[in-house]
This record gives C-alpha cells, sequence and structure tokens, in this order.
C-alpha cells in the first residue's frame, strides 16, 4: 500500500515537471524509484518440518490399522455382511489418503516448490481430491445404512444390494466432481520469478466471487453436507433407540439378553463416529472459511505453524476411522475370531446375537461379521 502511494506521487510529481517545462531534464535527474520489495516464497521452516514428520508417522499408522481391517474383512471369504463391506470401503478411502495424500503433502512440503511437472500435478492433485471425497461419502453411505437398519429392519436382506449402489455413486460422484476441477479449473504449473514452480489454480479464475464460489462448493461437498447427513441418520438413530428402549424395558431386562447392551455400543459407536469427523475437520474448514473472505486479515493474526496444526489434526480422522470400528466389532466377533483361529468351522457364530429374544434387526446391526 505504501509502495502504491509512492509510486501514484512519483507520477504525479514528474507530470507536474513536464507541464512547468518540457524541455527540463530535471526530472531525468529525480533518483530512481526504490525496488519493490521482494515477494514471500514459501520456505521449508521447522513449523514446516514438524509437520512433515508428523504427517509421515500419520501414514504409517493410517497404513497399518487401515490394512489391518482389509485383512480381518478378507478372513472370511463364506460370509461377508453389507456392515463388513462398508467398512472395507472406508478402509480404502482412507488408504488412498495414507498413500496419496499424506505422501504428497510431505514430499512437497520438503521440495517447497513443483518438481514434477505438469501431468504429475494434475493427476496427483485428482488422486488426492478423490481421496478426501471418498472419505466422507463413505461415511455418508454408513450412516445412512445404520439409518435403514434402525428404522427398517424389515430390509435388511436388501441391504446389500443398496449399499453397492450407494458406494457406486459415492465413489462415481467423487471421481466425477475432481475430474470437473481438474480440467476445468485448470490445476497446473505456474512459472513464476524466473525458476520457482507451483502447482496451483491461481489463474483458473477471471474473478474473485467466481474462486470463492468454487471454494464455497468443494467446502460444502466435503465437509457441510457429510456433516448434514450424518447428524441427521444419527440422531433418527439415537431417537429410535431410546424409544425402544423405553418401551422394552421390562421385557429386555426379563428376557435377560445382551440387546441394550449391544444397543448402547452402537449408540457410543455412531456419536463417535460424529465427533470424530467434526473434531477433526472442523477447525481446518473454519480456518479455511477465514481465509477464502478475509485472506489478509487471516495472514496478520494467524500463524503458519497453526494451519500446519490443523491440517495435520484433520488427517487423524483417517487414522481414527479404522481404530473405531475396530474398538466397537472387536469384542462382539473375538469369540467367533477364536473359533475360526482354532480351525474350527462357523461354530458359536454369533453366539449372543442369535439368543433368546434377539431378532433379525439386532443381529444385522450389532454382529458386524
Amino acid at each position: 500500500m505504501n509502495s502504491t502511494a509512492y509510486n501514484i506521487e512519483g507520477v504525479s510529481q514528474k507530470n507536474s515537471t513536464c507541464k512547468y517545462d518540457f524541455n527540463s531534464s530535471s526530472a531525468e535527474d529525480l533518483p530512481p524509484p526504490p525496488p519493490p520489495p521482494p515477494p514471500h516464497l514459501p520456505r521449508f521452516t521447522a513449523a514446516a518440518q514438524v509437520r512433515v514428520t508428523l504427517t509421515l508417522l500419520l501414514c504409517a499408522l493410517s497404513a497399518c490399522c487401515n490394512l489391518a481391517v482389509l485383512y480381518s474383512a478378507s478372513r472370511n471369504h463364506r460370509k461377508r455382511s453389507h456392515v463388513r463391506l462398508l467398512i472395507t470401503n472406508l478402509a480404502v478411502a482412507d488408504l488412498l489418503v495414507a498413500f496419496v495424500v499424506m505422501p504428497l503433502d510431505a514430499v512437497w512440503n520438503i521440495t517447497v516448490q513443483w518438481l514434477a511437472g505438469d501431468l504429475a500435478c494434475r493427476t496427483l492433485m485428482f488422486l488426492k481430491l478423490v481421496a478426501m471425497y471418498s472419505c466422507a461419502f463413505v461415511t455418508v453411505v454408513i450412516s445412512l445404512d445404520r439409518q435403514a437398519a434402525v428404522l427398517n429392519p424389515l430390509s435388511i436382506n436388501k441391504a446389500r444390494k443398496r449399499n453397492k449402489v450407494l458406494l457406486t455413486v459415492a465413489w462415481t460422484m467423487s471421481g466425477s466432481y475432481d475430474a470437473i476441477s481438474n480440467f476445468f479449473f485448470l490445476f497446473g504449473v505456474l512459472q513464476a520469478l524466473g525458476r520457482f514452480i507451483q502447482c496451483t489454480t491461481y489463474g483458473s479464475f477471471s474473478s474473485r466471487w467466481q474462486e470463492t464460489l468454487y471454494n464455497m462448493l468443494t467446502f460444502t461437498f466435503l465437509f457441510l453436507l457429510p456433516l448434514f447427513i450424518m447428524i441427521s441418520c444419527y440422531s433418527r438413530i439415537l431417537f429410535e433407540i431410546s424409544k425402544k428402549m423405553t418401551e422394552d424395558s421390562l421385557q429386555l431386562r426379563r428376557s435377560k439378553n445382551n440387546i441394550p447392551r449391544a444397543r448402547m455400543r452402537t449408540l457410543k459407536m455412531t456419536v463417535v463416529i460424529v465427533l470424530s469427523f467434526m473434531v477433526c475437520w472442523t477447525p481446518y474448514y473454519m480456518l479455511g472459511l477465514w481465509y477464502w473472505f478475509c485472506p489478509a486479515g487471516l495472514e496478520e493474526t494467524v500463524s503458519q505453524s497453526l494451519s500446519h496444526i490443523l491440517f495435520i489434526f484433520g488427517l487423524l480422522n483417517a487414522c481414527l476411522d479404522p481404530i473405531i470400528y475396530g474398538l466397537f466389532t472387536i469384542p462382539l466377533c473375538m469369540r467367533h475370531m477364536y473359533f475360526v483361529n482354532l480351525g474350527l468351522t462357523d461354530i458359536l457364530t454369533h453366539i449372543k446375537c442369535i439368543s433368546s429374544g434377539s431378532s433379525k434387526m439386532s443381529r444385522d446391526l450389532f454382529c458386524v461379521q
């Protein structure tokens, strides 16, 4: 701002001199204006070094946990519940985050500028967005499945077919929206200052409002819409379970089965899923909203270290997903897996869920194969 004012004054002063005497050379004798300050280029700072270290640790943890989920899901090929299908797809989405988003972010912070060329820029940006969208959309499919299982238990036989359709839609939406972003908004290589090259969307928008609209659409599909659907589904689940527990409390106590405990376990799991997604990503997206609408104020107020921390905190969600599902499903299937590991057949399979008084809905809800 000061340099702009200085240049305006210089131009005004030069013009007045020319009006005074066109043959005068005093304007040429004026000292040249000072050169503009060098632009602020990103550097591999200490905060970036910490970010790289934590990102690589999260990458290893997420890869191990999600690969363990895939291994566990593939153990029994004869019986694959629709819940296991959902968890497998979520693990695949989280593995995309672990193998694409995290290493890409770490290497990019080390090199600072983009060194892989235009094709790699477009390809890796596409895979990065596919990974992030698929995590959100598959979580939405899980929420819709849990809602259908509780509110309409008679449709459980159709659940696997329904989930395949929803998962196909989720992955298709992830890829199609990313393709639009990649080829219409032009993730490309920008060469600036002679030798500094970056993979960016700079220059893809003719005005500021177009970029803001694009960012808001991304924010809506990545965060707001999935969060709204998840909260709606789990709110209806909690309401339905609470109502059933109140209506059937006397009968459940007499039957002495495990449905109340299983329902409480499912209730806790759904709450933890929502909180994990919301707690991990809300701070980062709130910071993004601030930057989109007031970039100057953000740069003056928020340190670069905080943005590093919030992004790492968002990536933590890919590690928490398999841990959450493991914590809430292992106790129910531990006895089944124990007999399988001993080489026996499906003896005592789901022994808790086929006890007296258990319903078809409870078998589907609380026995995750």
